[in-house]
């Protein structure tokens, strides 16, 4: 198996931690302290992002892994990479404004779509390869 899909699983954590660490920032930045989840709109903001992500890091990842066994590691990096790319334009436009998040989101959805597709198609052609 090709190393690229866990170089893609661990970018994708390091961006997270990355994320996660902003919103520690921004809670000291806006003075939003612990357990509060509102307050500021910038920090709200910042949350989201964080909070986004990991929603959709739970539906990411398996079909990153799905799309790299049962179709090909190196098309599934590929598509994993974009995703990451888009995670990070949106999160740098939500920081700006929650207008600004919707090309990131369009990328990664896409992508996640792709994998998604790709990932059944691939599964389906083993079995009935496989002839049961």
């Amino acid at each position: 198996m090709s190393p690229f899909p866990s170089l893609i699983t661990a970018l994708t954590l390091l961006v997270y931690l990355i994320l996660t660490i902003n919103v520690g920032r921004a809670r000291a930045k806006y003075k939003v302290m612990p357990p509060a989840t509102t307050g500021d709109p910038n920090f709200e903001r910042v949350l989201r992002v964080q909070q986004n992500t990991l929603e959709q890091l739970v539906f990411f990842l398996p079909l990153l892994w799905l799309f790299s066994i049962y179709v090909d590691p190196v098309w599934g990096s590929g598509i994993g990479a974009i995703w990451l790319i888009g995670r990070i334009i949106y999160a740098w436009g939500y920081y700006q404004a929650a207008e600004k998040r919707r090309i990131g989101f369009a990328i990664s959805s896409l992508t996640s779509m792709a994998l998604l597709l790709g990932s059944l198609i691939g599964i389906s052609l083993s079995l009935i390869n496989s002839q049961f």
